[in-house]
């Protein structure tokens, strides 16, 4: 097929480095001769083609993109509430959600869109491969700070999230260690805990809780008095916002609202009732919450973002439609959506990573 025109649009939470990408895709498309259109809000600006922010759909050029790499955020804005499968409309009064794809696809059909690059993490995806279904053109670019995307060895915008909680974490060690206090560190990871586990190494930390292994405050209280016991006053604990109890729930802010997931919300302060009566020792939480997902990407993830925006121009070119683009180091391949969506990567038993930051004497609650 001759391709002449292409949308690309980010969906779900932010991250570092989603700029870069649209950076690389457009430079490259432009080479190619084809128009690219930056669609505003995921596929908001699909849905409704009069929809309005204040960025808007717009055609792209190299000059829009120029200087975008080192930014964090999105150029085209994004959402987590866009699904257009179950979006929220109102009808007779009442908020309800409805299946408005086939909208989608007109709209698409009437701006002359030939294909779409989709920046996404597994909901994402999981929309881009139902789009597919119907019949729209779509090559995927994996995004999550999650690192929860099966089939690709990284997504970018992790890196940053991991150094950025990596930073913080140092900074606690000093306050915490001034004044003899257990410092819990909530992180984001909401079914898996990569950020968590990958900033608890980085930053020597002494207990790291994830939502793949549930637990208890037994072993976590014997792990702070052993310490105390060698003179070491103070301890860091790591918690996924995602981590339960093992004989409990996550922890949600509410019921979950329509065309949202249920929103996560205090697994950290949870875990300090839990464990200040049990101590000597004062307990403090920092929630580092979407700190995670701004500020400039590291150079990883530049790279890597730029390495995606242009195997997915390559991947339109190739007709490489219901694929997504991966790294598995140290080449950039396509890879069927249906198998990045298929099984979540969580931290399995046997992971590695996990092995170390157990030898190292991370306690896990189990």
């Amino acid at each position: 097929m001759n391709i002449e025109r292409i949308g690309v649009m980010t969906g779900g939470g932010d991250c570092p480095g989603l700029n870069a990408v649209i950076r690389a895709v457009v430079i490259k498309a432009r080479a190619r001769g084809w128009q690219v259109l930056g669609i505003e809000d995921a596929t908001a600006g699909l849905i409704d083609l009069d929809y309005r922010s204040p960025r808007g759909n717009r055609w792209l050029e190299v000059a829009d993109v120029d200087a975008i790499l080192t930014k964090g955020g999105t150029i085209l804005g994004t959402s987590n509430k866009s699904d257009p499968f179950a979006y929220v409309t109102t009808r007779d009064g009442e908020k309800i959600e409805t299946d408005v794809s086939d909208l989608v696809l007109a709209n698409a059909a009437k701006l002359g869109l030939d294909a779409l690059v989709s920046i996404g993490g597994d909901g994402s995806m999981r929309i881009a491969q139902r789009l597919i279904d119907k019949g729209l053109r779509v090559v995927g670019v994996p995004k999550t700070i999650d690192h929860d995307l099966s089939a690709t060895d990284y997504t970018f915008g992790f890196n940053t999230a991991v150094q950025t909680a990596a930073d913080a974490i140092d900074r606690l060690q000093d306050t915490a260690e001034s004044h003899d206090r257990t410092m819990i560190v909530e992180v984001m990871g909401r079914d898996a805990g990569w950020i968590a586990l990958s900033a608890a190494l980085a930053g020597g930390a002494h207990a790291c809780l994830i939502p793949e292994i549930p637990y208890r405050i037994a072993p976590l209280v014997r792990a702070i008095r052993e310490r105390q016991s060698r003179g070491k006053l103070f301890s860091i604990v790591v918690v996924a916002e995602g981590a339960r109890p093992a004989e409990g729930e996550q922890s949600f802010a509410g019921a979950r609202e329509l065309g949202k997931m249920p929103k996560l919300f205090g697994a950290g302060a949870r875990l300090a009732a839990a464990l200040e009566p049990q101590l000597d020792s004062e307990v403090r939480v920092t929630v580092l919450g979407h700190v995670q997902r701004g500020g400039s990407p590291t150079q990883f993830d530049r790279i890597l973002g730029t390495r995606f925006g242009t195997a997915a121009i390559d991947a339109l070119a190739q007709g490489n439609y219901r694929h997504m683009v991966a790294l598995r180091t140290p080449n950039i391949v396509c890879v069927p959506i249906a198998d990045a969506i298929a099984d979540p990567h969580r931290i399995s038993a046997n992971e590695s990573l996990l092995s170390t930051a157990r030898d190292v004497g991370i306690c896990f609650g189990d």
